[in-house]
């Protein structure tokens, strides 16, 4: 999907433009460090209520850097995302089992190969900022920047044809 430029932009209507660019799934790169090791891997995710979520195996090496660190940063095809992640219990526990019945709807060869309902935690990301790369309409780079804390938008051109 193509992000069209806007000067005018809101930030609540960045906000809502950064997940119609997600879309209700994607797999997204997720990085996460401790005690200055990191680790990246790819993690499918769903987009709702303006938060990223995700499950996981609670006995995996990841798990544990996110509950010692929850500082993650996550991307997907340009859109860049810095947050906080959060346990949330197992998947099985969401009240109104929101995860799993989108999981099995948008990814369900995921859902199928790798659900182990007595391990999975359901985690979810909290955006503090986003960096969106794209191209405007008429050739033009730039990239927006959306501050969830202050909410706060910035554009900035890239270059200049």
């Amino acid at each position: 999907m193509k992000f069209t430029l806007d000067k005018d932009i809101t930030y609540e209507q960045a906000v809502g433009r950064m997940f119609e660019m997600l879309g209700n799934s994607q797999i997204m790169a997720l990085a996460s460090s401790l005690n200055d090791y990191v680790m990246v891997r790819n993690v499918s995710c769903l987009f709702y209520d303006e938060k990223i979520y995700f499950k996981t195996d609670k006995n995996f090496r990841k798990t544990k850097q996110l509950l010692e660190n929850p500082n993650v940063a996550m991307c997907w095809s340009g859109v860049q995302v810095e947050g906080i992640a959060c346990n949330k219990g197992l998947v099985t526990d969401e009240p109104g089992q929101r995860f799993a019945e989108g999981y099995k709807k948008y990814l369900w060869q995921s859902y199928n190969k790798y659900s182990h309902e007595d391990t999975e935690i359901l985690i979810e990301v909290i955006p503090k900022y986003v960096e969106i790369w794209d191209t405007s309409d008429d050739g033009y780079a730039f990239q927006l920047f959306i501050d969830f804390e202050k909410k706060q938008i910035e554009i900035k051109l890239y270059d200049e044809k």
